[in-house]
């Protein structure tokens, strides 16, 4: 039980992150080309972690380096345009992300996101306790409160249980 408590608190550190915060996936003024890439350098992003792209009238691909560099649109290795994207980072170094519109590349809306490498034996972890992880991400989906309160119940269960047995 102690086991499980730990591991759904390690699996408590994935994080959602709004990219652009409260402006969202938007074109950025003028003077304010590097934004998205001031606003990933201020975070930490790991693998597993998910960025919400939020945005009207717009879309986000994920391309490679040369592309993000020239703002090229055409062959894009993943395109998003429902509005309210939620991409995962499921793996360690760099993503590239670019508008899908013409012009909005160019006028600063793009972002590059490094992602850190996992900790040593994360691998053999995660291998280990994959189903425990399995419940324990379903655990995640729900919000912050009512994941506080899971946590609150399965750490007195895991109490109870060490101070009877």
């Amino acid at each position: 039980m102690a086991f499980i408590f730990l591991t759904i608190l390690k699996v408590q550190s994935i994080h959602e992150f709004k990219v652009g915060g409260n402006m969202g996936w938007t074109i950025p003024l003028s003077n304010d080309t590097d934004r998205y890439d001031n606003w990933a350098s201020h975070n930490r992003f790991s693998i597993n972690d998910t960025l919400r792209f939020e945005y009207t009238n717009d879309s986000v691909l994920v391309v490679t380096r040369e592309e993000h560099e020239r703002c090229k649109l055409s062959n894009p290795i993943s395109l998003f345009d429902n509005g309210d994207t939620v991409f995962e980072l499921n793996r360690s170094g760099f993503f590239y992300f670019v508008s899908g519109v013409s012009d909005h590349c160019e006028r600063g809306l793009k972002m590059i996101v490094k992602v850190l490498e996992a900790e040593k034996g994360a691998d053999q972890t995660a291998n280990q306790t994959s189903s425990v992880k399995s419940e324990a991400a379903s655990i995640l989906k729900m919000d912050s409160d009512t994941l506080s309160q899971t946590l609150m119940i399965v750490g007195i269960i895991a109490m109870f249980t060490v101070f009877y047995m």
